[in-house]
């Protein structure tokens, strides 16, 4: 569609600022931003929405509009609601790239304007697919007669012959044709990761992979509402579609990018729809870090149990998960927020409704969740696997991690690192302080290991590892030199495997004949082995000071 006739519609609040002489420009989809720099997000002939949130000072207007005219934009709309009216800057930056500005009245939302362009846009370039949009209502309402995004999903297959699925950021199948064999969580992980290492790689749509010899198009999934940005491309979900997309024409292209802006949609209501348990979640957390009476904190969680625990009892246990995200590019406590809320779901767990019942908050820049564990009985008798008196086992931190390390360490730049620690399980509002402290000091044990995505849990608190995140970096470097660095040098020149038979030496507690069956080694090879380290080290490897020492350099390695 023209820029002309989407200023004639009736509706959409859209007011001309400057440009008049670009009107035939024509629109070929929308974005909505407040990045300084959304260039990456963008392929050109979009009508981009922006709350202005982006800019500061009238210095910042410039570059901004810059970065949208070399993209090859049709035209800028900005929000009044934020500032009350768009500033001269703005508009003088748009006139000397002439980029037409229109200005959208504060009583428009966005979403009106995206379903808008959408539906025309995708009516206009093709009819195999027009059923799609002008069934957006249909995907917007909740429940058995609207059927959200597969309703989408279900129009490409039928009207396309396309098979495609919405992917969570960890993995997790969102939503999916109904009419077909679920997408193996596996599959869906390593597209998940494909998708998300293409994004920061800068890559344009879609994204071509194959996947155990099948081919896939992917296309991200990126929207805000207005005046907010979501952040990083890592929190985002993710539409894999299971076709070859070599030769498609620009305009099959551009209805797929329509299909993900109205799924784009559906996610922002979900979002919306989170912002009540987040909010109970951190008024909760807020009295605990402050030190609030237990009695408060318990009235607290009863008066938010309804929203907080749907379905469960009264008295739950609880566990404390504490997640940051930290970086240049990682999103900080917003993504980590978004992140937390998918990793607690279980991967296999189908639907967008899961993850909007998960609880985290926001305490500046950490994620926080309060994650009830199985409940007790109205009479206060335990039930379930609780009926012998234990505690239930609740979750462990390397096991959330697993099955969403893949795709999670893909979407991260160099230097970005996810960490989360889990607390041990409480049952009482009174136990909760601790429990929070406790997810904390985790997390600081996690974020001492190598790795872009770590966890630690509470069992580990109680070890050796306690301390190992306190030693000073030079200290570290040091002693694991001292130790180690002789039996790398010795393995590199030889092409020997000391460091792994001393692995799996102390891993055996000193046991030769599990050792040598472990490593398949005749036990005379082993002795050889052992023997040949304590000599480049000086150690003796029957004494416990010497095996505790290595223990702990391979440890800090």
């Amino acid at each position: 569609m023209r820029l002309r006739a989407l200023l004639r519609t009736d509706g959409l609040g859209l007011r001309l600022l400057g440009g008049e002489d670009e009107l035939d420009r024509t629109v070929r989809g929308v974005m909505t931003t407040d990045l300084r720099d959304p260039s990456r997000y963008l392929s050109g002939g979009e009508l981009v929405l922006t709350g202005l949130a982006w800019r500061h000072d009238p210095a910042d207007s410039e570059p901004f509009v810059r970065i949208l005219a070399a993209a090859g934009v049709s035209a800028l709309a900005a929000g009044e609601a934020e500032l009350g009216a768009v500033p001269e800057d703005l508009v003088e930056a748009c006139a000397r790239h002439r980029l037409p500005l229109l200005a959208v009245n504060e009583s428009v939302a966005f979403a009106t304007i995206t379903e808008h362009v959408v539906r025309r846009v995708s009516g206009e370039r093709a009819g195999d697919l027009a059923a799609v949009v002008d069934r957006h209502r249909r995907m917007m309402t909740a429940g058995p007669a609207g059927g959200g995004p597969e309703v989408v999903l279900d129009l490409l297959g039928s009207d396309l012959d396309l098979r495609a699925w919405v992917l969570s950021p960890t993995g997790r199948r969102v939503a999916g044709p109904r009419d077909q064999e679920p997408l193996s969580h596996e599959t869906a992980s390593r597209l998940a990761a494909d998708g998300l290492a293409a994004v920061r790689a800068g890559r344009r749509r879609p994204v071509r992979t194959t996947v155990d010899g099948e081919a896939y198009a992917l296309f991200p999934i990126r929207s805000a509402p207005s005046g907010t940005s979501r952040g990083p491309a890592v929190a985002d979900w993710l539409l894999a579609v299971r076709a070859d997309a070599a030769d498609w024409p620009e305009e099959r292209l551009d209805l797929l990018d329509g299909v993900t802006q109205l799924i784009a949609v559906e996610r922002d209501r979900r979002e919306a729809a989170r912002t009540v348990r987040r909010r109970l979640a951190g008024e909760v957390l807020e009295l605990v870090q402050s030190g609030a009476a237990p009695a408060e904190i318990a009235a607290r969680l009863r008066v938010a149990a309804p929203v907080l625990l749907p379905g469960l009892g009264a008295a739950p246990h609880w566990q404390v998960v504490v997640a940051t995200a930290e970086g240049p590019g990682a999103g900080g406590g917003q993504a980590a927020q978004a992140l937390l809320e998918e990793i607690l779901v279980a991967p296999d767990a189908p639907g967008p409704e899961p993850a909007d019942r998960i609880a985290v908050a926001r305490l500046g820049e950490e994620a926080v969740a309060l994650v009830p564990l199985p409940s007790v009985a109205a009479d206060g008798a335990p039930t379930g696997e609780e009926a012998d008196g234990e505690a239930p086992e609740g979750l462990v931190a390397e096991e959330l991690l697993d099955a969403v390390r893949l795709p999670l360490s893909a979407g991260l730049s160099d230097g970005d690192r996810i960490t989360l620690g889990v607390s041990a399980a409480v049952h009482s509002a009174e136990g909760l302080r601790g429990a929070l402290e406790e997810a904390r000091h985790a997390r600081r044990v996690a974020a001492a290991r190598p790795g872009s995505v770590c966890a630690a849990g509470h069992q580990e608190l109680a070890s050796h590892v306690l301390l190992l995140p306190f030693v000073p970096d030079d200290v570290r470097r040091a002693f694991t030199a001292r130790l180690l660095d002789p039996l790398r040098d010795y393995d590199r020149r030889h092409r020997a495997e000391l460091v792994p038979t001393l692995e799996a030496f102390l891993d055996s507690d000193g046991s030769w004949t599990r050792c040598a069956a472990r490593l398949h080694l005749h036990v005379n090879t082993l002795r050889y082995r052992v023997g040949r380290i304590e000599q480049l080290t000086g150690r003796d490897l029957s004494r416990l000071e010497d095996k505790l020492d290595f223990f702990l350099a391979l440890r800090m390695s």
